[in-house]
């Protein structure tokens, strides 16, 4: 390489490190990034539901929120929406096999629900993808499947199903790394249930664990478990076989509480629009502390979801004292790592009412760490959300686009679900690559190492450039909704509108 050339990659490498280090450029992204840090800090422990840290951090969210001019739209005229909970946890597990004992997170999880035994010992079969047909006697027995997600292959219910309707007791469902657009992740954080009153499952002594791929030379000694892990991830044909015994002990901790959401609203300044509220949401809660990885237990969740949370604010600041022509709800949600439930808990028992809420703008799912050149836009097609956010997409220098990934099924893992199904326009946003990109690339590697684990903090890389754009194009979106002449329509055609039409 040439002197010239080597100063130009030399550059390029430095504001490549400037980007992705150090602190943010613009004042706005930087005031953004300190809050953000400052409620994913160590101080409020990580936000699980239920927990000390989580309410500090309530606390501090409607604080923000009351400053900013907005009003409490909690319960009884109260900044807090309380949410009960019950929790059902295997705080301790071990399984011995035949080849050596297997730990419980790193290795494998027990699905919780009363009944299953405190210490058991059970037969091993090996059946590889278990469609009924191959199942074979399995009687009595725990049946090794693959948890592959291929077309033409058993999927999760139907493979259970099988199982149990052979007469299993059980079933060790191997984690499929051949799916690469959502590998798992080990280790668990931790291994629970949580519900709704009256959610919890029934109690029932069919037991079902989810098995690292990596362990699985210990189930089944003798055999070539690594070749087994190679065909099953790309769908190979797989033998059946029938091999030792497992021993499984564990111990079920229950627990009740009770988790605020934290919801406030801001007038609007147009008396004929007052039924047409804006929803803004993000959730609050985080992990907590959890399983530890390279050392760290406590995961923050700074970017999911702590990041958005704190824009909600940034947003409601630079409203104070400005309204905007409709009314705009600010919900923080906690339990949405849980199951939705904060969102869920507010769609059942509103404080403000559900027919008077004409549009909500989630935000979640976002990764500001590459540039941002398109946009995954869930519900992008299906109202006039959608046609306003691609206008504001081109001006910010990027693109809209469908999620081309609809199998991971982020459309239902975040809290815009709720209104979804309550047949209210949303939209919801993740940043998108091209495929074979440096950006997928990052994002693949984040998803690996960053994705609900502990090095989810302030200390994280960022592309700061991203995040401004992003920052700035929602928060010009919210406003631009919230004073549009016109309310969120539906499209003629939408299947989501179809399909929850009943609103």
């Amino acid at each position: 390489m040439n002197k010239a050339k080597l100063l130009l990659a030399s550059a390029a490498l430095v504001a490549l490190t400037a980007n992705h280090h150090g602190e943010a450029g613009d004042p706005a992204t930087r005031a953004w990034w300190d809050l953000a840090s400052e409620i994913s800090g160590d101080a409020y422990e990580g936000r699980a539901s239920g927990t000390p840290g989580h309410e500090r951090a309530a606390v501090l969210v409607a604080h923000k929120l009351a400053e900013a001019g907005f009003k409490p739209l909690g319960t009884d005229g109260s900044w807090y929406q309380r949410v009960p909970l019950e929790e059902l946890a295997v705080s301790f597990a071990t399984l011995r096999a035949d080849g050596g004992t297997l730990s419980h997170l790193d290795d494998f999880v027990v699905r919780p629900q009363p009944g299953v035994p405190s210490d058991k010992v059970y037969s091993l079969v090996y059946r590889g993808y278990c469609a009924a047909q191959d199942l074979g006697d399995v009687a009595g027995k725990m049946v090794i499947c693959h948890n592959a997600n291929r077309t033409g292959l058993p999927g999760d219910a139907e493979r259970e199903q099988a199982v149990r309707a052979a007469g299993a007791q059980g079933v060790i469902q191997i984690a499929d790394p051949g799916f690469v657009i959502e590998p798992p992740r080990w280790p668990f954080a931790y291994n629970k249930v949580v519900a709704q009153p009256g959610e919890l499952p029934v109690a029932d002594d069919f037991v079902s664990i989810l098995l690292n791929a990596d362990a699985l030379e210990k189930l089944v000694p003798g055999h070539d478990a690594a070749g087994l892990i190679t065909k099953g991830s790309t769908g190979q044909p797989l033998p059946s076989f029938d091999g030792g015994t497992a021993r499984l002990t564990t111990v079920l901790r229950s627990s009740q509480y009770s988790t605020p959401n934290v919801i406030g609203y801001l007038p609007g300044s147009d008396p004929a629009l007052a039924d047409q509220a804006i929803l803004l949401g993000a959730h609050l809660d985080g992990y907590g502390f959890g399983h530890a990885v390279d050392g760290d237990p406590l995961y923050n969740g700074t970017l999911d979801d702590a990041a958005y949370v704190a824009l909600l604010i940034k947003f409601a600041e630079a409203h104070r004292g400005k309204p905007m022509r409709r009314p705009v709800i600010i919900g923080v949600w906690t339990g949405e790592e849980l199951g939705l439930h904060g969102s869920r808990w507010f769609a059942a028992h509103p404080t403000w009412p559900m027919d008077r809420i004409a549009g909500v703008l989630n935000l979640d799912q976002l990764r500001p760490i590459f540039p941002l050149e398109r946009l995954t836009t869930h519900g992008r097609t299906d109202s006039t959300l959608g046609d306003q956010a691609a206008l504001l997409a081109a001006k910010h220098g990027f693109v809209l686009q469908d999620d081309p990934e609809p199998e991971r099924r982020l459309i239902l893992r975040t809290d815009h679900r709720p209104f979804m199904e309550a047949g209210i326009p949303f939209l919801n946003f993740t940043f998108g690559f091209e495929p074979g990109s440096e950006s997928e690339r990052i994002y693949r590697h984040w998803y690996r190492t960053g994705y609900h684990k502990p090095q989810d903090d302030p200390a994280q890389l960022m592309d700061w450039k991203a995040a401004q754009t992003f920052n700035e194009f929602w928060l010009e979106l919210a406003e631009n909704v919230a004073n549009a002449p016109d309310a969120p329509k539906w499209h003629e055609g939408s299947p989501i509108r179809a399909q929850y039409a009943g609103r």
